[in-house]
């Protein structure tokens, strides 16, 4: 492994209360409506993902103390199907379960809570992760509506604007920063041409849990098992001349379409953290190391640029600068946002979202945190580098950044 930069030398200095990770997977992620997960509940697709996790870090799932996983849409936030998988597949009662929905954040939050946990002296073993079946549960659940009138019709703006359409925030930040149709287009054409690449030549098959769901015949009703084995979303042979074709969807004068926006998807994602005085104290290998999370806020409507505040806040927190990261995992919840961002920040296309993003990949919301821990270390790994930031955008204006160090 090449020698840390001088800046963040000091992160690779160990500790034995240091919060490690042991494993990082996820589900393959598939098109809601019309991929593999289409008929699949939210826990036939987390729950081998949680029991993949525990065999990959080489532990047993009674050794997990908690559970933590992020959801945004599901029946009664998850709390309760999501213990019913958590026995299904093994864990015992003693390992317990709870949820979190901190939106398109929901699993990194998870990761967080439970690294301070971990920090905290009150566990020494826990499983973060998120999961989303958007085809079983986007429809109205992606908007409350049983709102208060007196929020509905508050005298202030960003409370109604906490209920602005994603796709318009999108528009917004596009006119508001000059993010043109162009660009927009050309982004997505590369994220898809990067996640084609990584998927097609394997590398995508390091993160994934292959997942066996139920499948049913439209027509006759029947219904077969089917493995899940790759991201469906992936758009192969894509052109720009394709995507320049598309209608916007939000706006009619505007820039965002289908093709440039985040796909609605089904996924889950799982992540095993320990104490590292109990992994050494087992001889475990450690994948890497959290660091910390930062969260920052910006306007409602134009969520899209919060990482531009998490992430300098982020630098501050662990006393590093830019040059000291060598990946990004960056959500791209949609093209204008992310294209603002990388400008704003200053950062290296080179480096950021290396095997694609939400565009092409797809984006279950309370899922993708996981994922892009998974994909983060997947490509540390492969590329023998240490230092790695996720960050996201997330609805009503909350930006998330996490710094992990790889070992």
């Amino acid at each position: 492994m090449a020698t840390i930069r001088t800046a963040a030398r000091k992160l690779t200095q160990k500790s034995p209360n240091d919060v490690v990770v042991l494993a990082a997977v996820r589900s393959p992620v598939t098109r809601a409506f019309k991929g593999g997960f289409r008929d699949a509940f939210p826990e036939d697709i987390l729950g081998p993902v949680m029991a993949e996790s525990v065999r990959r870090a080489n532990i047993q799932p009674g050794d997990v103390n908690d559970v933590l996983i992020g959801n945004v849409l599901a029946e009664l936030g998850f709390a309760k199907t999501g213990r019913m998988a958590l026995n299904h597949y093994g864990f015992p009662n003693s390992t317990t379960f709870h949820t979190v929905n901190r939106q398109c954040s929901s699993s990194l939050q998870a990761i967080t809570h439970l690294a301070h946990a971990i920090m905290a002296g009150q566990i020494d073993v826990a499983l973060g992760g998120g999961v989303e079946s958007m085809s079983r549960n986007y429809g109205s659940r992606g908007v409350p509506q049983d709102v208060s009138p007196h929020l509905r019709n508050s005298p202030n703006k960003d409370a109604r604007d906490c209920l602005m359409p994603m796709g318009m925030t999108s528009e917004n930040v596009a006119e508001r920063y000059g993010i043109g149709r162009e660009a927009q287009d050309a982004f997505a054409l590369e994220s898809h041409r990067r996640a084609e690449h990584a998927r097609e030549s394997g590398h995508f098959a390091k993160e994934i849990v292959p997942v066996t769901v139920r499948v049913k015949d439209e027509e006759t009703g029947e219904e077969t098992s089917s493995l899940v084995e790759k991201d469906d979303g992936i758009r192969s042979g894509l052109t720009l001349e394709k995507l320049q074709s598309l209608k916007p969807v939000f706006k009619e004068t505007g820039g965002s379409t289908a093709g440039n926006s985040s796909q609605i998807s089904d996924g889950a994602a799982a992540t095993i953290l320990a104490r590292r005085s109990w992994a050494e104290q087992r001889g475990l290998k450690p994948l890497g190391r959290f660091v910390g999370t930062q969260v920052a806020g910006c306007a409602p409507d134009e969520m899209g640029i919060s990482p531009v505040f998490a992430i300098p806040a982020l630098f501050k927190y662990a006393g590093i600068e830019l040059k000291d990261v060598d990946f990004f995992e960056l959500n791209e919840a949609f093209a204008s946002q992310s294209l603002y961002c990388i400008q704003k920040l200053g950062l290296d296309l080179e480096k950021v979202n290396p095997n694609g993003g939400a565009i092409a990949i797809g984006h279950p919301t309370g899922a993708t945190g996981a994922r892009q821990t998974a994909t983060l270390f997947n490509e540390l790994e492969s590329n023998d580098k240490e230092v790695g930031v996720i960050s996201m955008c997330a609805s009503t204006g909350l930006g998330v950044a996490s710094l992990f160090i790889r070992e």
